[in-house]
């Protein structure tokens, strides 16, 4: 069983998922820096690359937004009736290159599919998609899918049902005749159970929603945005809300209200999940929340039996290291790795969910010899990984013993989205001794006293490098400054950081 804690303020929403007392999702949306997934742009298309079969795209961001050929399925410009799909090859990729499909200056319907992240402009799609209460809605497709979460033996009753309606709906707009091409729906986990009205109501919806985006899409300039996608509230109803929630806990009266008839008229189950909460502690306090976020933006993970995990977040993937530490409760040193292993896997799923990593995941698990400790620990880490609601991919293990996965990336990690670079280290979590920057201080003036022929050389930087010069390093000081015939004065100055210095010339 779960519940759910929104923390709301007018600059920032902070959403907590919570599982038997413990945190497991950390959803954070400010009003300054709201999301991009599933925003539909009216784009101009900047630069085709053909040798990278991709193009950019302006959507008006500060960056242009990356296009892929395998993202371009039925490319609608403005006016066009939806088409049929574009052809596609084995792998998913468009047959058609690129270059054939789009064009320099060219307007594009496009929707945003991962947000920018790092030094990355967003990701696009042609393939649009609109999300409803039931159903998303699938435009330029005539494909009836039902949520891989519903049971199997229940899903071609639910197919057949949702086609007859789709096609029911479709006639009743068209005078009785259907159209060859009606638009395709996926029905979502919390559908299951719905009536035939409700779906009807919902497929009656998104077609409008479409046909007010098509409209808008012909009358308004290239770089407009045409529909955005719920905020972070009404997305807590519509994405996160589960059976197995139990409460909804919401600590501001305006929203709660806001919130409860956004609920009342699209998702009246959740509604009913969602509560006032009236109590003069903050609302983040009941779990200690604000506590888990600053453990979750640290490396180091402590595990209940004295192991822990170590994390390390690069551009490229994350590697997560485990290690035993203090622990040797078991009976022999194979159990006492396999029991730490067993709980390094459960830690390292929520993790990944509480942390929002993904991308390329690489798991160091503490080597163990027998093969069947092994297969549990994977089994146990697998299992963990299906309670995850984004798509992961976890592999075996590595001739060198590692556990390669990855985790869709669709928005900035939690470190992402609330730390930046440090100022001293520029990001890379060491900096210089101040050793190291003495020396490099002593070269420096040894390279600028063959170019220029001050009266005298001051070394401006930290108390830590001016107190190695004025006890340890002062004879190499006074060495250099005999042999270039200058005197060389020193100012300690406290606002620098320890790899910084600067050499003036007086």
């Amino acid at each position: 069983m779960q519940d759910i804690l929104i923390n709301w303020s007018p600059q920032e929403t902070r959403v907590a998922l919570v599982e038997h007392g413990a945190v497991q999702e950390l959803h954070v949306e400010r009003t300054l820096e709201r999301g991009l997934v599933g925003n539909i742009y009216l784009g101009k298309v900047s630069r085709v690359l053909p040798g990278m079969q991709s193009a950019f795209i302006d959507i008006g961001l500060d960056r242009t937004a990356f296009l892929h050929v395998a993202d371009i399925v039925a490319p609608f410009t403005p006016g066009s009736r939806p088409s049929t799909v574009v052809e596609r090859d084995g792998r998913g990729g468009s047959v058609v290159p690129i270059e054939k499909q789009v064009f320099e200056g060219q307007s594009l319907l496009v929707q945003v599919i991962k947000d920018p992240i790092g030094t990355k402009g967003a990701r696009l799609s042609t393939q649009i998609s609109i999300a409803g209460r039931l159903l998303v809605f699938l435009p330029q497709d005539n494909h009836v899918g039902v949520s891989q979460k519903i049971p199997s033996d229940l899903r071609d009753a639910l197919r057949a049902r949702m086609q007859a309606l789709i096609e029911a709906a479709a006639a009743a707009g068209s005078g009785g005749v259907v159209p060859e091409a009606t638009g395709g729906f996926i029905l979502r986990t919390n559908g299951e159970d719905s009536s035939d009205a409700e779906l009807a109501e919902d497929i009656a919806y998104l077609r409008k929603t479409w046909s007010r985006i098509r409209e808008l899409s012909t009358r308004m300039a290239p770089l407009s945005l045409l529909h955005q996608d719920l905020n972070l509230l009404q997305r807590v109803l519509r994405d996160l809300t589960t059976e197995d929630t139990q409460t909804i806990r919401l600590d501001s009266r305006e929203q709660f209200d806001a919130l409860l008839k956004f609920g009342l008229e699209f998702m009246p189950k959740a509604a009913g999940k969602l509560q006032l909460y009236k109590g003069e502690r903050p609302i983040f306090d009941l779990y200690s929340i604000d506590e888990e976020i600053a453990k979750a933006l640290g490396r180091r993970v402590d595990l209940k039996s004295g192991g822990y995990l170590v994390v390390d977040q690069t551009e490229a993937l994350t590697t997560i290291d485990v290690n035993t530490g203090g622990y040797v409760g078991a009976r022999n040193f194979d159990d006492t790795i396999f029991k730490t292993n067993l709980e390094a896997a459960q830690a390292i799923a929520r993790q990944l969910r509480l942390r929002n990593l993904g991308g390329i995941i690489i798991v160091d698990f503490i080597d163990m010899v027998r093969d069947d400790h092994r297969e549990q620990v994977l089994a146990e880490f697998r299992k963990q990984l299906a309670r995850d609601r984004v798509k992961t991919t976890a592999g075996g293990f590595s001739q060198l013993g590692l556990v390669e996965m990855t985790r869709k990336r669709t928005r900035e990690s939690l470190a992402h989205m609330l730390c930046e670079p440090c100022l001293a280290c520029s990001g890379q979590g060491i900096v210089k001794t101040a050793r190291s920057v003495a020396y490099d201080v002593l070269r420096e003036i040894l390279r600028e006293a063959r170019q220029f022929t001050p009266r005298e050389f001051r070394i401006v930087s930290s108390p830590q490098v001016i107190e190695l010069f004025l006890d340890e390093e002062s004879q190499h000081l006074a060495g250099l400054s005999d042999f270039i015939g200058k005197p060389i004065s020193l100012q300690a100055e406290p606002a620098m950081g320890q790899g910084q210095y600067d050499i003036v010339l007086l």
